[in-house]
């Protein structure tokens, strides 16, 4: 476990990195969505309202795991927000989503590691911010 949470910083700033991609569905909604699931939603105003600010708020947790890999104030709060959103979409996807599964293996394998390492990280996470 200690070579794990040793890389909290490494961690963060990869899983930061990867989440921010979803900028791309601020600026391509329908690519971004056949790109992630096979499949676009219908051509409207509130498919590209719904899909970017869904990439935004993405985008802005990816940022915030990027600033925490700098700022272990934050890292608890950061950890707990990233790793409770991704185990959401992952459980939806699951659920819910079983006709995307062959397109979305990729995202939910990452984004399920990614909530496995901020459990495991998330304790040293909160004894360093409390140490500050």
């Amino acid at each position: 476990m200690h070579l794990i949470t040793a890389q909290l910083k490494l961690i963060m700033l990869i899983t930061g990195a990867l989440t921010c991609t979803m900028a791309y569905a601020l600026v391509a909604p329908q690519a971004a969505l056949l790109s992630m699931f096979g499949e676009a939603l219908p051509d409207s105003p509130l498919m590209h309202i719904v899909v970017r600010s869904w990439g935004m708020l993405i985008t802005l947790l990816g940022a915030a795991l990027i600033y925490g890999a700098f700022n272990p104030a934050v890292r608890p709060l950061v950890l707990t927000l990233a790793g409770l959103s991704k185990l959401v979409f992952v459980g939806l996807l699951i659920l819910l989503g079983g006709q995307y599964l062959p397109k979305t293996l990729t995202p939910i394998l990452i984004d399920g590691l990614a909530v496995i390492l901020y459990a495991i990280c998330l304790p040293r996470a909160r004894r360093e911010a409390a140490a500050i």
